[in-house]
């Protein structure tokens, strides 16, 4: 059991995710700033974020939903990846980097997410 948000490996991974999209967002131009800079960022963050809140909750509830907005941040980062791509600002490698990295995050909020939802049914 864990004492601290800051020692789950899903919210290490997720903290890990944001640093690398802050990176791989430097170099963004400016015009980009309030576009898919802020966007992509603001999603990879969130996922680190609503795990950190889900643990401070008390009802299992609302801990899965918290759980299921971090998933669906990952979902919207990833999407963002993709199109930041395909607009030429991301490389094919950075690109799938990242992604797998989204995935692994989303594995781990499916594992956290499965056995709250068995105990809360």
């Amino acid at each position: 059991m864990y004492t601290d948000f800051t020692e789950m490996p899903g919210w290490k991974e997720a903290m890990k995710f944001a640093e690398a999209i802050f990176i791989l967002t430097e170099p963004l131009p400016r015009k980009e700033d309030y576009g898919l800079t802020s966007q992509i960022r603001r999603s990879s963050l969130s996922i680190s974020s609503n795990i950190a809140e889900a643990f401070g909750r008390f009802h299992t509830a609302e801990k899965v939903n918290l759980f299921f907005y971090a998933r669906a941040s990952a979902q919207e980062a990833k999407s963002q990846l993709l199109y930041g791509k395909n607009a030429g600002y991301f490389n094919q490698q950075s690109t799938e980097a990242n992604i797998k990295m989204a995935a692994s995050i989303i594995e781990a909020l499916n594992k956290l997410i499965k056995p709250l939802k068995n105990h809360h049914a």
